[in-house]
């Protein structure tokens, strides 16, 4: 009996870190978690891209996001941003959407307080610098993947934790990546507040074509809006 007392301790501490959904972790550290927006009226989606900026897709996915007349919001990785990338980013500011800061893999959960300070500092000083403007105060870690060590290095800078709705994410594991299949998942799904993941870039393949993104999201928007919902990021006010 006591080895099901110890697996059930060491899932629910597994699932406090890496679940894709609110958890323990996340019920601690209260509004410095997102997973969901309020639901307001009129009811608003939050759609949001990760593992920008790519050359290849991001440019294509900010003219869909311009002709729909939609905003969103950009978690690009650090290692991302070159002379190259930095005037897609620029273009995101312009056009209005928010950008905030992602990372590449999941051993920033294993960061002290102070080392992920110095971290996400110095990924938003670089955006400002090659951008012009600076990031909000908002951050996904890669997978959701996320500590106690983390929360509070994101408190000391007054950052928050940004995840997303439950099945409202792009990745399939052991299935191909299709616009269908997006635009299925997410559209039976999402609701009012709800905050939709989807992937413009790759961590290890910033130039790889996401072609998939662009289509679902030009897919998705006029569908989502005949049904009545609009769009907002999930910075307000800069922040």
């Amino acid at each position: 009996m006591m080895w099901i007392f110890l697996l059930v301790g060491a899932a629910i501490v597994a699932l406090a870190h890496t679940a894709p959904a609110p958890f323990v972790l996340d019920l601690m550290a209260g509004g410095r978690a997102v997973w969901h927006m309020p639901r307001g009226d009129p009811p608003t989606i939050y759609l949001t891209f990760d593992d920008g900026p790519n050359p290849t897709t991001t440019p294509d996915l900010l003219d869909v996001l311009a002709r729909e007349r939609v905003h969103a919001t950009f978690f690009i990785i650090d290692r991302h941003l070159t002379d190259e990338t930095a005037p897609i980013v620029r273009r995101m500011f312009a056009d209005g959407h928010a950008v905030a800061l992602h990372s590449a893999n999941r051993s920033y959960m294993l960061k002290s307080p102070s080392e992920l300070v110095r971290t996400l500092t110095a990924a938003a000083d670089r955006i400002a610098l090659l951008s012009g403007s600076r990031p909000c105060r908002a951050f996904r870690p890669r997978g959701g993947w996320r500590s106690g060590a983390m929360y509070a290095g994101l408190r000391q800078i007054d950052h928050t934790l940004v995840g997303w709705g439950w099945m409202l994410w792009d990745v399939e594991p052991f299935r191909a990546r299709t616009a269908d299949r997006i635009v299925a998942r997410i559209s039976s799904r999402v609701g009012a507040g709800d905050i939709i993941v989807m992937h413009d870039g790759d961590e290890s393949a910033p130039r790889q074509d996401q072609r998939q993104a662009v289509d679902a999201t030009a897919r998705l928007i006029p569908e989502l809006r005949a049904r009545g919902f609009e769009f907002g990021t999930v910075c307000r006010n800069g922040a």
